[in-house]
């Protein structure tokens, strides 16, 4: 019974290591976006080559983390909710490491975006930008809270941005055709707003993991999601 009583304890206190190795990668994520949204706005290139460069460090968090995490599985054999936070963990790196990724992209798309003259405002991505920064937020957010009705709220936000990816689509194609000299800085326009909406749908993927975590219940592929928020948010 004492060795099975410092088993747990133990556990405890690694899965509490593994939720704050969650938080500090979430952090490291959020600044590679912000700096990678900054140097496109204020066309700073040496803010999107040292954004880039970072990359590498949110690349070896992910692998030292699932490395943890497999290590518990291997070693604790965990059940229930411990389980479902290693399950987490696991899911959360990949979505994590992937807005890492394009934030990356969206440098790439920068630089030689700040080289030339502007095409015209950032208006949508910027409005497309804020909602994707909040909806990272707020994942973590509600991961660290445990809070499985600002989780289900967040899967309702996604459609705000995939409207405004739609919008900018249509209007980026239009003056596209009405200025072929702008093609290829409207086509790297075209691609961050998509790096961007891709953000968003990450974030979705974590903050459905939260309610996973936490309840126990899986609201992936629940479609038309909006029509399922009043029945879900009870769940919070």
């Amino acid at each position: 019974m004492e060795n099975n009583f410092h088993t747990y304890r133990h556990l405890d206190q690694e899965l509490s290591a593994l939720h704050q190795q969650l938080v500090e990668m979430g952090e490291l994520v959020q600044n590679q976006l912000a700096d990678a949204l900054r140097a496109l706005v204020q066309r700073d290139p040496e803010l999107a080559r040292q954004t880039i460069e970072r990359d590498d460090g949110v690349d070896r968090k992910e692998v030292e983390i699932d490395n943890f995490c497999i290590r518990l599985l291997a070693r604790y054999q965990p059940a229930a909710r411990d389980l479902r936070l290693i399950t987490t963990g696991l899911k959360t790196t990949t979505d994590l490491e992937r807005i890492g990724d394009l934030a990356v992209d969206i440098c790439e798309c920068a630089l030689p975006l700040i080289a030339e003259p502007p095409v015209l405002p950032l208006i949508d991505i910027s409005a497309m930008a804020r909602i994707a920064e909040r909806m990272v937020q707020e994942s973590l957010d509600a991961f660290v809270r445990e809070d499985t009705a600002l989780a289900v709220r967040l899967c309702g936000d996604d459609d705000e941005v995939d409207a405004l990816h739609h919008q900018m689509f249509r209007v980026l194609l239009t003056y596209m055709v009405e200025n072929p000299q702008t093609i290829s800085r409207v086509i790297r326009l075209l691609f961050v707003a998509k790096c961007l909406e891709r953000v968003a749908d990450h974030a979705t993927n974590i903050a459905e993991m939260v309610v996973y975590m936490v309840r126990g219940k899986t609201i992936r592929h629940l479609a038309p999601l909006p029509d399922c928020l009043p029945a879900l948010s009870c769940i919070g």
